[in-house]
């Protein structure tokens, strides 16, 4: 093999460039204010209502941001005509009754990752959205950023030969964070971190065929921490993804996807923006980055969900509906094994 002069051009669209929607913001915490910090900044998207359960806490949100309506319940901001699509960033514990009631009112949805606890949560709502016309899609920015576009091409030319295994890891020390811990929230490291991983490898390989985990939990009762082998791949069937999530600990977070030609590195954090290098027994070549750091790239996934409206598309092609099902499949079978349920189960 020849190591290319560089790297492929991404072809992610300027998120500039993508249509305005009229937005609702559901549950105005510190993800609801980074997701609105992005797209404020880069892109044509209108913030026009924030919903809370606290008239207090919409009042302060929608202060901070310039944001016009705010409400004291989610029901109000939902019969809101002036909200086109809403952003459902409360905790996973919530995402399958808030997202049931915004797409009962007729409005469009980007749900935060992890979408739903489980898949069964995730199939009313797929069935829900499909029932009322409104598009739906889960907030894994990842997948919709340049750096990603990067290794889509790479992977769609053969540049790695025959894919042998996937590493990806994400560790942070977590613990003293009550939602995290809290099984009626739907605490543990796999919802919370381990998403990342584990959706990057389904990115890269597809679905498996075989999930394996061990793990152990907190004194409540979630995943603290979690290994996973993932196996039978059916378009790579001597692959394995070897991919590992922690509430205990700061670990590399980063990830590499290993051919028999050659690699691919990511450095930390792997689902931020940053470098893609291409490595081989001859040397390396690197894709720089595209200059956004950590956070910001969550434009992307917003202007990508308004094209998507605006085309009249009901789902995302980069992240297809069935797939956010699968990879909660996947969850769910992980959790089996590691002990972990939640109430109401």
């Amino acid at each position: 093999m020849t190591l290319p002069a560089s790297l492929p051009v991404p072809r992610t669209p300027d998120p500039a460039a993508a249509p305005p929607l009229t937005w609702g913001v559901l549950a105005p915490g510190g993800i609801a204010a980074t997701f609105v910090e992005s797209a404020q900044r880069f892109t044509r998207q209108e913030f026009v209502a924030v919903g809370s359960r606290s008239t207090e806490r919409a009042e302060a949100f929608a202060a901070r941001y310039a944001i016009p309506a705010a409400h004291g319940s989610y029901e109000a901001m939902l019969a809101d005509d002036a909200v086109q699509a809403v952003y459902v960033a409360s905790p996973h514990s919530e995402h399958h009754v808030q997202t049931l009631l915004a797409i009962e009112a007729g409005k469009h949805v980007l749900v935060e990752k992890a979408f739903t606890r489980n898949a069964a949560e995730a199939r009313e709502l797929v069935a829900a959205a499909g029932a009322a016309g409104v598009t739906l899609m889960e907030a894994m920015w990842t997948r919709f950023m340049p750096r990603a576009d990067v290794v889509r091409q790479l992977l769609a030319e053969g540049a790695l030969g025959e894919l042998e295994v996937v590493f990806a890891d994400h560790g942070q020390p977590l613990t003293h964070v009550p939602r995290l811990v809290d099984p009626a929230l739907a605490g543990g490291a796999l919802l919370d971190l381990g998403i990342y991983p584990l959706s990057y490898a389904v990115f890269v390989l597809g679905l498996p065929g075989r999930v394996q985990a061990i793990g152990d939990l907190t004194d409540a009762g979630v995943d603290r921490q979690a290994a996973i082998v993932l196996d039978g791949f059916a378009d790579h069937p001597h692959a394995r993804a070897v991919l590992h999530t922690t509430l205990a600990a700061r670990t590399p977070t980063t990830a590499s996807i290993n051919g028999s030609l050659a690699r691919i590195e990511l450095d930390a954090d792997f689902y931020n923006p940053g470098t893609v290098r291409l490595v081989d027994a001859t040397g390396e070549v690197a894709w720089p980055g595209d200059g956004q750091v950590g956070h910001q790239a969550m434009c992307h996934e917003a202007a990508h969900f308004a094209q998507l409206v605006a085309d009249g598309q009901s789902e995302s092609p980069l992240l297809p509906l069935a797939e956010t099902v699968a990879i909660l499949e996947v969850m769910d079978e992980i959790r089996a094994q590691v002990g972990v349920r939640y109430p109401g189960e």
